[in-house]
């Protein structure tokens, strides 16, 4: 998921840097070691790896590890606050987070497996803002989504994990889980507003590499 200000920068604050002119937000979740991990190009709307379920991830090894590493590293590379790992052209259900919710507390993560719980009627309440994607580069659109989320999944070892928030954060969570189900976030505009996304994609140059769809 690309940062929720990267299309204004001139005029708004950058979440990848909120509120360091005062202090250090809170983290919560462990910060990777960005030292083990290769930045990787981003796939873009087109590549068929978007646009399909990947594989559910069963083996928790070194590999599995490294390729974590390696989505840290190129979340970063391109300024994202989210990732997933057909992101990078990698069939498997994992997707890695450093993002900040609404209070500027900044949480670190990955999930393996996620599932979206379902939100009891009394969380419906949308939040309408802005949102952009790593794999629809230089394109912002306006996109209603709960403004609470939790996901379950397993961490990097198989254990059990149960991760929640709120505003953008929660909007995070639920774009990259999307991702490992084949939905892009413009796959739930309307058609015309997917045609402006697109158009603005088309019109963009995006600040990191990108695969080159054949």
């Amino acid at each position: 998921m690309a940062d929720q200000h990267d299309h204004d920068h001139d005029h708004s604050h950058d979440h990848d840097h909120a509120h360091e002119e005062t202090s250090e937000p809170k983290v919560v979740g462990e910060l990777p070691d960005l030292t083990k991990g290769t930045a990787r190009p981003i796939t873009v709307f087109g590549n068929p790896v978007l646009h399909r379920e990947v594989k559910t991830v069963t083996e928790f090894d070194a590999e599995l590890a490294t390729l974590i590493d390696d989505m840290f590293v190129s979340m970063y590379a391109a300024e994202g606050v989210g990732l997933a790992a057909n992101q990078i052209g990698v069939d498997a259900k994992v997707f890695v987070y450093d993002c900040p919710d609404d209070d500027g507390v900044r949480h670190v993560g990955h999930v393996i497996n996620p599932v979206l719980e379902e939100l009891p009627a009394g969380r419906r309440q949308l939040d309408d803002s802005a949102e952009g994607c790593l794999s629809v580069p230089t394109a912002y659109m306006e996109l209603a989504r709960p403004d609470f989320a939790a996901v379950t999944g397993q961490d990097k070892h198989g254990n059990p994990i149960r991760v929640e928030g709120t505003g953008f954060y929660a909007r995070c969570l639920q774009h990259e889980t999307d991702h490992l189900y084949g939905y892009l976030y413009i796959d739930r505009l309307s058609k015309r507003e997917r045609k402006d996304a697109l158009k603005q994609m088309a019109e963009g140059t995006p600040r990191y590499a990108t695969v080159a769809n054949d």
